[in-house]
Formats: structure tokens, sequence, C-alpha cells
């Protein structure tokens, strides 16, 4: 027995659209922003879908931003970087390529890579007869059964020491393992030969472990003499009352990423996370500020140089966060450069040409120092919870 359909074509085309799950992540899903859930794991934007902010070319080409994406078509080879080196993490983006375009993503590779074999990892984007097709690591390994579509497509690489796992489109087409692997570097944007874009770039870094214990302050010790009391609250989260003071770690940092969450129980009021600080000094390190207020209701206005600004050395350029909620902070700082971001957008990015100096507050200083939190003012009720931190590798 056949059964016969009456459903119109049109009306079966327009259900078959609506069911699609791919149809309607490719139409409604947000572009370049981060859910609850991804920002509480860490995650943060490398690409914040208008500007270039935090990237660096190294070629002269025409790279821009186009309808959410970065793009670029013509120009010399080479590549745009991140400004900030990265070590272990866990990458996603998407790219979308014609077939006959070579491109692709560079892990933890040099400013300008000589040879992908020896100092970096090139993810390649390249058509099925190249001898490295998509989703292959460039003289290397060769992916299995990657290919480029013509349509957008998702990478998700993990790399931890030197083990590399790469998935394209759900799917895993690479796993590879370096016995003496590149460390860190820069993550680059190839322009080889053809167009191709890139949108919703987003790292989450691996390898962080709690500093705060949630139950006491092992491993951290206060300045004497000072007025801010400093507790680990039943709920395991460490409160700053009152100010000025300073809570200091025992472990010292200098190549580093931390993160953490802070809350600020009042309007407009100040704090701050130093780092590679002087051990044992008075407020004397970089500080990445915490301050919520800004001008006339824009928020690109920050007062007091805004939260997630490397103080009196460059400002926030705009701020995102509120006071009275749980807000997320990542401090990154490799060499002579910082950046910061905040609820995962990049919010400074700062490098310090100063001549050296054991001294931050005069000049460069890349030598290892304590994290401090900083008690402000008699005003000072700040919250913080989720203290992790890894080193990165030289």
């Amino acid at each position: 027995m056949c059964f016969v359909s009456l459903r119109p074509p049109l009306l079966s085309l327009v259900l078959l659209l609506v069911a699609s799950p791919a149809f309607a992540a490719e139409e409604t899903s947000p572009q370049n922003t981060l859910s609850p859930e991804e920002l509480a794991e860490g995650w943060m934007l490398l690409f914040d879908g208008e500007t270039l902010f935090g990237w660096q070319p190294n070629n002269h080409a025409n790279w821009h931003v186009n309808d959410g994406a970065i793009a670029v078509s013509q120009g010399d080879q080479g590549l745009l970087n991140t400004t900030s080196e990265f070590a272990d993490y866990q990458l996603k983006l998407e790219f979308r390529a014609d077939k006959k375009t070579n491109s692709g993503v560079f892990l933890r590779t040099a400013a300008k890579p000589a040879d992908p074999a020896a100092d970096c990892y090139e993810l390649n984007i390249a058509a099925d007869d190249n001898p490295f097709p998509t989703g292959s690591f460039v003289k290397r390994q060769k992916g299995d059964h990657g290919q480029t579509t013509g349509q957008w497509q998702a990478y998700d690489v993990t790399a931890q020491g030197g083990h590399f796992v790469v998935t394209l489109d759900g799917h895993v087409v690479l796993d590879y393992t370096d016995a003496t692997p590149v460390r860190r570097g820069y993550i680059g944007l190839q322009l080889n030969q053809g167009p191709v874009e890139f949108r919703n770039v987003k790292l989450r870094p691996l390898g962080l472990k709690p500093i705060l214990n949630g139950r006491d302050l092992s491993g951290w010790k206060e300045y004497p003499g000072k007025k801010s009391k400093f507790s680990v609250t039943p709920a395991g989260e460490l409160n700053v009352k009152n100010g000025p003071g300073q809570l200091e770690t025992d472990l010292r940092y200098g190549d580093f990423v931390l993160q953490l969450e802070v809350f600020v129980n009042g309007e407009k009021r100040n704090s701050g996370i130093f780092f590679r600080s002087i051990p044992g000094d008075w407020w004397m390190g970089y500080e990445s500020q915490i301050h919520n207020g800004y001008a006339d209701n824009d928020r690109t206005r920050p007062l007091d140089f805004g939260t997630g600004a490397i103080y009196r050395r460059q400002k926030a350029r705009k701020v995102v966060s509120n006071d009275f909620e749980w807000f997320y902070k990542t401090i990154v700082a490799t060499g002579n450069h910082v950046a910061v971001w905040v609820n995962g957008q990049q919010v400074t990015d700062w490098t310090d040409n100063r001549a050296p100096s054991e001294n931050p507050r005069e000049g460069l200083r890349t030598e290892p120092g304590t994290i401090l939190i900083q008690g402000h003012d008699p005003t000072t009720d700040i919250s913080f919870r989720n203290l992790r931190a890894a080193e990165t590798p030289k």
C-alpha cells in the first residue's frame, strides 16, 4: 500500500526550513557574543564583531570588519595576529572560504613565522587536493576527511602542552602530539590566496588553578597596620571592607593568566588587582582597575580609568560591568604586553615600552611578583570569588 501526500510543495519547504537546526543556527544565533554559561566557564571573545581591537597585522592587506566578520581578500601574504600570547587553551571560531581559497589559523605562532613545522602550528583551510587540506597541520599531519564547503564552518581546537585535538563542524579531524612543542604564541588568521572571513573567535584558557581555597586566607597575607578587613564568607567568597589595605599572594607570577569574579557592593566604589608587585611593598605593582563608573551615561567615558584599565597607563575603552552584579575579569600578561577582558570583552590592550625597572611605577617590570587585592578607602565593600591563575610557559 502506498500513501500520497496532499501537503502542498511550498508548505513542505517552509516546514523543512523551520525544522532545520542548521538553518536556524545560521540565521538566528547571535554572533560574536558569549552566553552566561560560557562566561562562567572562562570564555573570552578575541573579536568583538565591530573592530580589530586586540589584533595586529604583520602584512599589508585589506583586513577589515564586514557584517560582523573579520574579512580579507587582497594584499601581501601574511597574518592578522592577536596582540596577546596564549599557551594552553580551547579555541573556537567560524570561517567561510571559497573552495579554492588557501588560508589558515596559526596557533602559538611567532609574530612572523618562518616555518610552520618549527615555530607554530598552521591549521589549514585549503582545497581537497592540497597535500594538507582543511583540518590539517601544515608540514606536520594531514587531517582526516576535512573539506572546505564555501559556507560557514566551525573549528574547535584544544591545545594542551604538546597535544592538539581539532574538530571541524563537530567531527574530529586531527589528533596530533608534538614531543617538543612550541609552548606559547599568538593566534594568527592568514591571507594566503583567495578571500576568507572569520567570526565568533573565542578562547578559554586551560590549566588555571585556584589561588583562594574558599575556606580561609591560607596562601595570602595582609599588609600590617592597615584598615582593610579581609575575610572569607560561608559562601567561599573573599570580601574586603574598609581601607586602605592590601592582601598579597605568597606565590609570584611573571607571565600569567588570571581569572576571577568581582562584586562591587556600592556605587562607583574603587578597588584593583595589582600584579608583578614587589613582594611585601605597598601597592607596588601594575594595577588593573575596578571602578564601574562612567560619565554622562556614556560607557566609553570611564571614570577613574574604568574597570579593566591599567591604572594611570591606559583607560578601559568602555565600561561593560555594573555595580551590584557579579562580573568576570581576565588578565593576560606576557613580556611587556598586558590585556584585560571584562565580561568576556577586551577593554585594554597595552604595551609597556618604558625602560626596564624593578619598580613597575617607574618602568617595565617583567620579573615575577605577587598578586594583590586592594582595599581602597573607608567605603570599600567588594567581594571576589573563583580566583584562578596559571603561569604562562616561557
